[in-house]
């Protein structure tokens, strides 16, 4: 099995940039597919970002597709979320999700590990 650490998050104003990682231990990471989520006060989690093993496959939704890039360090066992052009509506709390299965699995939020979650403020 993997244990998950986000990190990264912050408060930012609107425009401005943000990096965060999920950097995993315990296991052979580049086995693993590997998404990021979020969830905004009373909103239900919802799919942001996912990338597989061999890093041919991303996905993006469509409110980030453009301003948002997911890629992986094998060797440092983490993956990235570059956040661009952040808006107040990017704000969440972000949480990276893994599994050892197909991306399918990862982008419905189907997988088996979760990070603990990291928190992004975008002000206006």
């Amino acid at each position: 099995q993997v244990q998950l650490v986000d990190s990264g998050g912050g408060l930012v104003q609107a425009g401005e940039s943000l990096r965060l990682s999920c950097v995993a231990s315990g296991d052979t990471f580049r086995d693993y597919a590997v998404g990021w989520f979020r969830q905004a006060p009373g909103n239900q989690r919802e799919f942001v970002a996912a990338i597989s093993q061999n890093m041919f496959g991303r996905d993006y939704s469509d409110s980030v597709k453009g301003r948002f890039t997911v890629y992986r360090d094998n060797f440092k066992n983490t993956v990235y979320l570059q956040m661009n052009r952040l808006k107040p509506e990017d704000t969440a709390v972000y949480y990276c999700h893994a599994d050892r299965g197909p991306l399918s699995t990862v982008l419905s939020g189907a997988g088996t590990y979760w990070g603990q979650g990291t928190q992004v403020t975008v002000s206006s």
